[in-house]
C-alpha cells in the first residue's frame, strides 16, 4: 500500500498557506498505486498525493503531451485538422495499440488525433510525430521542450507513443500538470478526450477511459498500460463549478486504476469546493482621500476571484485594502490604488488590484485654507497624517448593478 500525504494549500500566485485549523477534513484515501495526485484544476492546488514526484514510465499517458504538442501546432496555424498525413512503413508497424491506418495512404490530422486520443493507437501517433517534425526523434524534442516550459521537472520523453524505454519517464505530477495545461489552453482540443467511441476503417473501437461511461461527470483524459509501468490513468472531472484532475500510475488492473481514480475524485469532491470569496459586486467601506472632494473613494475589483475552500466550512471572510502609500488627490477613475486582501478563518486566500471607480478631484485652495483652520481647534489625529504603506481592514456588501455608480 502507498503511504499517503494530505495537502489542504491554498495558493495565491506563488504563496502557499497550511491547513484551516477550523475545517475539519480527514486524511484521504488509501489507495492500491505506486503513485498518484489530485489537483484542483484552477489553482494547481494538490489535495492528496503519494510518491507523486516518482520517476515511473508513463505508458500511453505520452500522448497527453503527443496531443498537446499538436494542439500548439494548430494554434500556432502551422497544422491544419483537416490537413493529410501520408502514412511511412515505420508507422504502419508501430507495434502496440492501433488506429489500424495503412502504409502509403493519407489521413486527415483530426482523424489521427481521434486515433491517439480515443484509440490510443501507437500507429497514429508515430504518423503524427514524423509529420510534423519528420521523424520521432525529432518530434520528442519538441516534446521535452514544451515539458520545461510547463514545468514538467520530472518527465523525459524519447517518443510520441509511450513504449518502453529506460529514459522515457514521468511522474504522477508531471502527468496531472499536463492535463491540467491541455484543458486550460486547448479547451476545444479536449473535447475530443469525452467522445465514447472512434470508427476508422470501418473498424470502430470505445475509448478506452472506462471511467467516461461510469460517473457522467468525468470528462477525460488517458489511460496507459503496459508490462513495466503498469495500468495508469490521467481522470478529470468536473462537479458544480469546480474541476479536478487525478493521475495513478502502476496499478495492478484496469479496475484497480479506476477504483483508485474513484475513491480520489469522491474524497475531492465531498470535502472540498469552488466558492466565491470576492467579487466585481462587491462594495468596500469608502477609502479617505488626502485633499479629496467628496466623502471618499469608492473601490473595486475587476473580476470575480474563486477560490477553492474546505466544503462547508470558512465562513468567516476578512477583506483588508492594503495602500502602497496615502491616497491623495487628485485621482483618476479606474486608476489602480492598492491590493484587496482576502482571508478566510485568518488565512489568505486571494488577492487583486483595487480600482477607483470615480475621479476624486483636489478641493479647492479656500477648501483647504479653511480645513487648515478647523485642524488648529481640533485634537483629535488626523488622517492625512498618516505616512507609509498601510492595511485598513474594510466591510462590504454585494451592490446590484441598477444601484452601481459606474
Amino acid at each position: 500500500m502507498t503511504r499517503t500525504k494530505f495537502f489542504c494549500l491554498i495558493v495565491t500566485g506563488s504563496l502557499a498557506l497550511s491547513v484551516w485549523s477550523q475545517s475539519f477534513i480527514p486524511d484521504p484515501p488509501t489507495l492500491n498505486a505506486k503513485s498518484f495526485v489530485m489537483m484542483d484544476a484552477e489553482s494547481k492546488t494538490v489535495l492528496a498525493e503519494g510518491n507523486a514526484h516518482l520517476k515511473v514510465p508513463p505508458a500511453s499517458l505520452t500522448k497527453i503531451m503527443t496531443d498537446y504538442v499538436a494542439a500548439a501546432e494548430i494554434e500556432a496555424e502551422r497544422l491544419r485538422m483537416d490537413e493529410l498525413v501520408e502514412v511511412s512503413i515505420n508507422a504502419w508497424k508501430t507495434e502496440g495499440s492501433e488506429m489500424f491506418i495503412r502504409e502509403g495512404t493519407k489521413v486527415s490530422v483530426e482523424d489521427l488525433l481521434r486515433g491517439i486520443i480515443i484509440q490510443s493507437g501507437n500507429d497514429a501517433s508515430v504518423a503524427l510525430a514524423e509529420h510534423i517534425a519528420g521523424d520521432e526523434v525529432e518530434f520528442a524534442k519538441i516534446m521535452n521542450s514544451y515539458a520545461k516550459e510547463l514545468g514538467l521537472k520530472n518527465t523525459h520523453y524519447e517518443n510520441s507513443t509511450g513504449l518502453p524505454h529506460p529514459e522515457h519517464l514521468s511522474t504522477a505530477y508531471d502527468s496531472a500538470l499536463l492535463a491540467q495545461a491541455l484543458i486550460s489552453r486547448f479547451p476545444a482540443q479536449y473535447k475530443m478526450y469525452s467522445e465514447l467511441e472512434f470508427t476508422y476503417n470501418e473498424i470502430t473501437q470505445p475509448n478506452r477511459n472506462r471511467l467516461l461511461t461510469i460517473d457522467p461527470t468525468v470528462d477525460g483524459v488517458k489511460t496507459g498500460y503496459t508490462d513495466e509501468a503498469g495500468f495508469c490513468l490521467v481522470a478529470s472531472a468536473e462537479r458544480n463549478g469546480l474541476r479536478l484532475i487525478t493521475a495513478v500510475m502502476g496499478t495492478s488492473s484496469d479496475q484497480e486504476r479506476i477504483n483508485d481514480t474513484r475513491k480520489l475524485l469522491n474524497y475531492g469532491f465531498r470535502y472540498f469546493e469552488r466558492r466565491l470569496v470576492a467579487g466585481m459586486q462587491n462594495r468596500f467601506d469608502l477609502l479617505y482621500v488626502k485633499k479629496g472632494a467628496g466623502k471618499g473613494l469608492q473601490v473595486r475589483i475587476k473580476e470575480d476571484l474563486y477560490r477553492l475552500v474546505p466544503a462547508g466550512g470558512g465562513e468567516g471572510s476578512k477583506y483588508q485594502i492594503y495602500l502602497p502609500e496615502p491616497l491623495d488627490a487628485p485621482i483618476k477613475k479606474d486608476a489602480v490604488v492598492g491590493t484587496l486582501i482576502v482571508s478566510i478563518d485568518d488565512k489568505e486566500v486571494a488577492r487583486s488590484d483595487v480600482y477607483a471607480m470615480h475621479e476624486v478631484k483636489k478641493i479647492n485652495f479656500f477648501t483647504e485654507m479653511w480645513n487648515g483652520v478647523k485642524s488648529w481647534f481640533s485634537t483629535v489625529p488626523k488622517e492625512e497624517k498618516v505616512k507609509g504603506p498601510q492595511t485598513i481592514t474594510v466591510s462590504t456588501s454585494i451592490e446590484s448593478d441598477e444601484n452601481s455608480t459606474d
